[in-house]
């Protein structure tokens, strides 16, 4: 006979989307069974009822026969060849009554008792272990999902613990009624056939017997093709036999295998993380976005996600297919920190269209998942032995970036006692951030971020840092990476006339060689990312990033601290991801330090819960602003020379006037001292003192020196 469809019991716990369309094949084809089977068990249970009552006819028949002589009819009842001829025909109906009897008998035994067995049983019995499976798959998904809103921050151990009993036993429970489902699924598919074939062997067995008794005509053809029939039955029953022996020791040896599985996030040390996958599927929790709006909402949606190629799919219970998530060649995935969710991160597609924050069922799940959308980024899944091809490109990704976890770190990296050290060198990695700009295969990587840089991950606060003396930082040659200098900061404008506020997430900074494009601020993206994936640097810092037109400041969210400030004049680039526009960057001129002649520059890389062109523009007009600040007022101190220019003009104008008058006055007091003074009345005359001739004197020289300057 041919081969026997079965339903995979090794797959009974991973429950996915496959297996349950599998089981859903499997269901209608039971209900098809039961209603094709009750209708031949109607049609059966006529032929036994019809045989009955021909049985019950035959007898009445041949009685009737019997009791023919006894009957007193008014003409011709003493007919004696007619009451033999009677009494003969009453005898054969009378055996064959007794063969219906017996042919009645071999029906019920071996016709109608198997397939009343497999109705009121077998049917029935996968009808009751699938509400059984329902119940318990419906109390597993309310046992995940009370699981998944656990939250991180009010975290209660008791009730933690009862959660994660309450999956284990849920779980445990699916697992053990679904292999057990499957089992007389499977088991349906071999007593189908010999719930078919017993009650026709049966009938045909009885007939072929009812007919023997009154006949021997049966061809031997018949018999030799009913005994094949019956061979068949028996090999059937055997190999069923086997099958069952078999999966009930695959349930056993499952339940033994399956007892660490059952806890939703299970121990790394035990089962350890594999991050060389470049195929992965299970079902993961993903953020839903507004349809009107767009924006993110807390809601979550479970379905089972699993990867195709290039593609991430998700397919949702009751589907028949999975459907295209999003294209993850070339896409950038990274570990966020959710305010109601653990075990999450976010996948952002190649062109930064798509956006797509999932959460898993536990650390190793998360981490594994991140590792395998990594791999699939650089394509590694076209490679002829995927998996070996990953393992060697983490491999030297391992060992091509060693990133500096702290500030002090990052500052002995560049002391001469550590010129003997390995000194981390720039990521090889292709396809992290999934952003290759076409400027970038003619420029060399060298030219945009300086050799052998460390990569700074966390925010320093500037505390840190206020006990090393201007000596010292002038003996390491290396200024503050963050714009700081040792002398205090003179306070902002408290009247600024651009305030705006943005939620940032600090991923890492990097110096950089050139401040021409924005070439630089990419590659120091696609590097970082690079290395956070590599290492599995997941912790960003979230802080409020303040655009004034004097300055950038990073202010902790909780205590309001300022933790870092950033001079506007210093920022001479800044730009957003061209594909995933949450991602941007500035770079930063340190003012005074100089590195062969030219200025320190830092790069630093922030994601945003904005578009990051919004950051950039509103970066763009502080600079604007402050712009037009600094020419207005140049504009109104010229404008303030002038307005002293025509004062000491004016003031040079009254004092002419003023001299011109005195001149004139003099004139007078002159032409009036040399007339004849007339003689008084009394005889006498009028004698001018020694002041007024001085005076004369004086407006006499004054006069001479203005026609000579005339």
């Amino acid at each position: 006979m041919p081969g026997i469809d079965k339903l995979p019991i090794e797959e009974a716990l991973e429950d996915s989307p496959q297996t349950r369309s599998l089981l859903g094949v499997f269901e209608e084809d039971t209900a098809a069974i039961s209603s094709y089977y009750h209708q031949l068990f109607q049609a059966m249970q006529r032929i036994y009822d019809a045989q009955n009552e021909l049985s019950a006819a035959t007898h009445l028949t041949s009685k009737l026969l019997k009791e023919y002589e006894k009957q007193r009819f008014p003409l011709g009842g003493d007919d004696e060849v007619m009451s033999s001829t009677l009494q003969q025909f009453a005898k054969v109906i009378d055996e064959l009554s007794s063969c219906h009897a017996v042919l009645s008998t071999q029906l019920a035994d071996a016709m109608m008792f198997p397939i009343t067995q497999f109705k009121e049983k077998d049917l029935k019995e996968i009808l009751t272990l699938k509400e059984v499976f329902q119940i318990s798959s419906d109390d597993h998904d309310v046992a995940v999902n009370r699981y998944s809103r656990l939250s991180k921050k009010k975290e209660n151990e008791k009730v933690k613990g009862e959660v994660m009993e309450d999956v284990y036993t849920s779980r445990k429970k699916q697992h053990q009624t679904v292999m057990h489902y499957f089992l007389a699924l499977n088991t349906l598919q071999y007593k189908k056939k010999i719930a078919l074939l017993e009650p026709l062997l049966g009938y045909m067995q009885a007939q072929i017997s009812f007919f023997k008794l009154g006949s021997e005509n049966l061809t031997q053809q018949w018999e030799d093709f009913l005994t094949n029939i019956g061979t068949s039955v028996q090999n059937v029953r055997r190999e069923m036999d086997s099958e069952v022996d078999a999966m009930q020791q695959t349930i056993q040896d499952l339940e033994q295998a399956s007892d660490m599985l059952y806890m939703p996030d299970p121990d790394p040390s035990k089962i350890p993380i594999n991050r060389n996958l470049t195929r992965k599927a299970g079902y993961l929790n993903m953020r839903k976005y507004g349809r009107k709006t767009g924006l993110v909402s807390s809601t979550w949606d479970r379905q089972y996600f699993f990867t195709q190629g290039g593609n991430l799919m998700s397919q949702a219970r009751g589907d028949v297919a999975g459907g295209l998530v999003m294209d993850i060649d070339n896409c950038s995935v990274m570990a966020v920190d959710c305010e109601d969710r653990r075990f999450c991160f976010q996948i952002s597609s190649f062109d930064g269209k798509k956006v797509a924050i999932l959460q898993a069922d536990s650390r190793k799940d998360c981490e594994e998942w991140i590792a395998t959308i990594n791999n699939i980024s650089k394509r590694i899944y076209l490679s002829d032995n995927p998996e070996e091809t990953a393992a060697r490109a983490n491999q030297s990704a391992l060992e091509a970036v060693t990133p500096s976890p702290s500030f002090q770190q990052r500052h002995e990296s560049f002391r001469p006692s550590t010129q003997g050290r390995p000194r981390a060198a720039r990521t090889s990695s292709q396809g992290s951030v999934g952003s290759d700009s076409p400027a970038l295969s003619s420029l060399s990587l060298d030219s945009l971020v300086a050799p052998d840089t460390p990569i700074q991950f966390d925010i320093i606060s500037p505390v840190c840092e206020e006990h090393a003396t201007p000596a010292k930082n002038a003996s390491q040659g290396r200024t503050n990476p963050f714009g700081e200098s040792g002398e205090p900061q003179s306070g902002d404008s408290e009247d600024s006339i651009l305030h705006q506020l943005f939620i940032v997430r600090f991923l890492g900074s990097m110096e950089v060689k050139a401040t021409e494009s924005t070439d630089v601020i990419y590659e120091t993206m696609r590097q970082i990312l690079a290395a956070r994936a590599i290492h599995n640097i997941f912790r960003m810092t979230e802080s409020h990033l303040l655009v004034t037109c004097e300055c950038l400041k990073l202010i902790d969210p909780q205590t309001q601290v300022t933790r870092l400030r950033f001079p506007l004049s210093g920022v001479v680039l800044c730009a957003s991801h061209q594909e995933n526009k949450r991602l941007f960057g500035f770079v930063l001129q340190t003012v005074g330090g100089r590195v062969d002649g030219r200025p320190v520059a830092t790069c630093y890389i922030f994601e945003s819960n904005n578009d990051g062109e919004k950051i950039c523009d509103s970066v763009g007009l502080a600079k604007q602003i402050a712009l037009h600040s600094e020419m207005d007022r140049k504009a109104t101190q010229k404008q303030r020379e002038l307005d002293k220019a025509k004062e000491k003009q004016q003031e040079e104008l009254t004092k002419q006037k003023q001299i011109e008058k005195d001149l004139e006055e003099q004139s007078r007091l002159i032409a009036a001292s040399s007339r004849p003074n007339p003689p008084a009345a009394d005889g006498q005359f009028l004698v001018l003192s020694n002041s007024q001739s001085e005076d004369n004197d004086a407006g006499e020289e004054s006069r001479k020196k203005e026609e000579s300057e005339a």
